[in-house]
């Protein structure tokens, strides 16, 4: 991917009316990404809500839901009222298109 799902999901959700900023971060001492509470990348306000977004690849949208389904973050953020989606990307005749799967 020349676009990394996390700017593609950025420039949707500022579309949609969002601030929008990515919550994932660098752990240097572990050497991998970790997401906020982990399982979010994107962290958007607008619209009267807070929206928290996994952004991924098409392929990956049912790994990414299991792995959301089974935080125990996911029960929190939604009593809080958040919006939680994940994005799942690919390329359609050459446009990108997402997969958008609501977990509220």
């Amino acid at each position: 991917m020349a676009t990394s799902p996390t700017q593609l999901t950025l420039k949707n959700l500022r579309e949609r009316g969002y601030m929008s900023e990515v919550v994932e971060h660098w752990n240097s001492f572990a050497r991998i990404r970790q997401d906020l509470f982990g399982i979010i990348d994107v962290i958007g306000v607008g619209n009267g809500e807070t929206i928290a977004v996994q952004s991924t690849s098409y392929t990956n949208t049912s790994a990414r839901q299991k792995k959301m389904m089974d935080s125990i973050a996911l029960p929190e953020l939604r009593d809080a009222n958040w919006k939680i989606e994940i994005h799942g990307w690919h390329k359609v005749k050459n446009r990108w298109k997402v997969r958008i799967i609501d977990l509220s």
